[in-house]
């Protein structure tokens, strides 16, 4: 297994606002896909990456509590993180470093009301 993970998905209640929100923070570009009643969004089309999705859909609920995904945040997160209220989210945990050369985290929550975290390295 060369990683632990290889897919997620961030539930959305909106998925025309939740898509404006990601390209927003994310500087970049979401196309909508249906699978069956299920409405998502790639937000990395890098198929050797880890990939994920935001995903509009029965069975998925927005929420803070749970599983925490941490989108990469680039060289240094903070512009992205800057986006974020300018997007209609909110900043919950700022830029914040963890030590042992570990790199920077901060944690924020969209405008679907998920907990979502971003790491650095710098």
């Amino acid at each position: 297994m060369a990683h632990a993970l290889n897919w997620f998905e961030i539930p959305v209640a909106d998925f025309s606002r939740a898509k404006g929100f990601y390209e927003k923070v994310l500087g970049i570009t979401i196309e909508p896909m249906a699978m069956g009643p299920t409405l998502m969004g790639m937000l990395s089309s890098d198929s050797s990456a880890v990939g994920g999705a935001i995903v509009q859909g029965e069975g998925g609920v927005p929420s803070q509590n749970g599983t925490m995904v941490y989108l990469n945040g680039g060289d240094d997160l903070a512009p992205m993180l800057a986006r974020v209220e300018q997007a209609g989210g909110a900043v919950v945990v700022p830029k914040t470093e963890i030590g042992n050369d570990f790199g920077f985290f901060a944690h924020f929550v969209d405008t679907e009301g998920n907990k979502v975290g971003l790491h650095s390295m710098k």
